[in-house]
């Protein structure tokens, strides 16, 4: 069985990130979805959360699991198996960021990262775009995937939730 692991903060988890998955099942016999501590991010929800939200989301596809991780995302991968590390790619900086990040996790433990390109319709799309947005009580619900709980709702003093 080839596993690839797909790690993220996924605040929230956007048809960008849906995309991609989709994507790797067709590469891959299994999907690991990682959510992951990011100290240098504040999250709208705490990872159990997110979890539980991609959980829901995945519940009828029996080659996507979802784990929590805290840690180094390489040593994670190679712990569960994982052949290789998805990474999406939306632009040159991403490119420039992913590449050097795979340079060290290979370096650390031998582990391959796949990259897949974003296509173009989703090219635009960030948590932290959707996070803003939401935040000034639009609509979000185009950027998140069908079936994906929990959706954001605006409150006071320009803070969100789900």
């Amino acid at each position: 069985m080839t596993r690839i692991l797909f790690p993220g903060s996924f605040d929230p988890f956007t048809v960008g990130h849906a995309n991609l998955v989709e994507r790797a099942l067709a590469l891959f016999d299994e999907v690991v979805i990682a959510v992951g501590f990011n100290e240098q991010k504040s999250g709208c929800l705490s990872v159990e959360e997110r979890a539980r939200a991609l959980r829901g989301l995945y519940k009828d596809e029996t080659r996507v699991r979802v784990e929590i991780y805290q840690g180094l995302t390489a040593v994670f991968a190679q712990s569960i198996g994982a052949k290789a590390i998805l990474r999406g790619v939306r632009t040159m900086k991403d490119f420039e960021y992913e590449k050097q990040m795979s340079d060290v996790n290979h370096q650390l433990t031998g582990i391959d990262t796949v990259c897949l390109f974003t296509e173009p319709r989703y090219a635009a799309i960030s948590s932290s775009i959707v996070r803003e947005l939401a935040r000034f009580g639009k609509d979000v619900s185009e950027f998140l995937p069908n079936g994906y709980e929990p959706h954001f709702q605006p409150l006071s003093k320009g803070r969100v939730k789900y």
